[in-house]
């Protein structure tokens, strides 16, 4: 397979599979041997074993890390950190792609960053929805309210006033505490109760601020 033959095959995708270059009468041995010498030579990169994206100036869609994230582990969906900071719930950006998956945890780095998979059991991998962050790429986020309590969930004494000043939450006025709620009765953890009461004494404090 010629270079020219991946660029018109991989067309308008940010992330693609090796099983995509397979399709057809191929020889797979020259296949994966050209893989490993575009990567080489800068053409392309390695996200994980069997997934690939093409590297500059070659790309024609610069693939979004949510998409990614989704990709590296299929069954996951953004959050923590990385979801409130697209909500714009935390002020700063997160170095690391944060998401959860009920299958094992794992943490990558790869050339376009560096992305870290935590677990969660099966009952609460949930409220989660397909969004579009950019260029078209639809991905898999948790909700505001999930990506609050997951993180709350995660965090060991997650749930304290303490941490959760830490996080220096903003824009809090966009949290359903209906919902907010009903997630945490589901969870059977009374840390995420006990949370709930703490985000709306912040929440409070944040609309006393803002009419002043």
């Amino acid at each position: 397979m010629e270079f020219e033959q991946l660029l018109k095959i991989v067309g308008d995708e940010p992330v693609f599979e090796t099983g995509l270059l397979l399709a057809g009468n191929v020889d797979s041995f020259d296949v994966h041997r050209q893989l490993t010498r575009w990567k080489t030579a800068g053409k392309i990169y390695q996200l994980r074993r069997g997934l690939y994206c093409l590297a500059p100036p070659y790309q024609k869609v610069v693939p979004h890390p949510f998409l990614i994230a989704n990709r590296l582990q299929p069954g996951s969906y953004v959050s923590l950190q990385s979801a409130l900071a697209h909500y714009g719930m935390i002020p700063e950006q997160v170095p690391v792609t944060t998401s959860v998956t009920n299958g094992r945890p794992q943490k990558f780095n790869t050339p376009l960053g560096q992305f870290h998979f935590r677990h969660i059991l099966v009952n609460w991998f949930r409220n989660y929805e397909l969004t579009e962050p950019g260029s078209n790429q639809n991905v898999f986020i948790a909700t505001a309210e999930k990506a609050l309590l997951d993180l709350i969930y995660l965090q060991p004494k997650g749930e304290t006033l303490e941490y959760l000043r830490s996080l220096r939450l903003q824009t809090l006025d966009r949290l359903d505490f209906d919902q907010f709620h009903r997630l945490a009765s589901i969870s059977n953890k009374p840390k995420l109760l006990r949370a709930l009461n703490v985000i709306k004494v912040l929440a409070e404090e944040e609309a006393g601020y803002e009419n002043l």
